[in-house]
């Protein structure tokens, strides 16, 4: 009878100069210890990301991310997201609209 195994792990871990960190997880499918599949999953976690906890599971990776979040590079990704954010546009007032005078007779 053949023994099937289910790994997962991080693949892939990129931090780039904003503070984003890429992460990629494969998932290895394995009949009797060889793999006859593998899946990806990725996501890109930002300064402070709420969801590292779960996705970096593992010490190594999560105080990887914990040493590029300085607090010097979590307040220049902030200011980076508010100088891209756009203005608020104004509603413009409506146009009145003429109104007819009635047809003379």
């Amino acid at each position: 009878m053949s023994t099937f195994t289910e790994v997962v792990y991080i693949s892939q871990f990129d931090i780039q100069p904003n503070g984003c960190i890429g992460v990629r997880k494969s998932t290895d499918v394995l009949k009797d210890g060889v793999v006859i599949s593998t899946t990806y999953w990725r996501t890109v976690l930002v300064p402070n990301d709420p969801q590292a906890s779960t996705v970096l599971d593992e010490a190594y990776y999560s105080n990887l991310a914990q040493a590029a979040w300085t607090p010097e590079v979590v307040a220049a990704f902030q200011a980076a997201q508010e100088a891209n954010r756009p203005a608020p546009t104004a509603t413009p007032e409506p146009t009145p609209t003429p109104t007819q005078e009635p047809a003379a007779p």
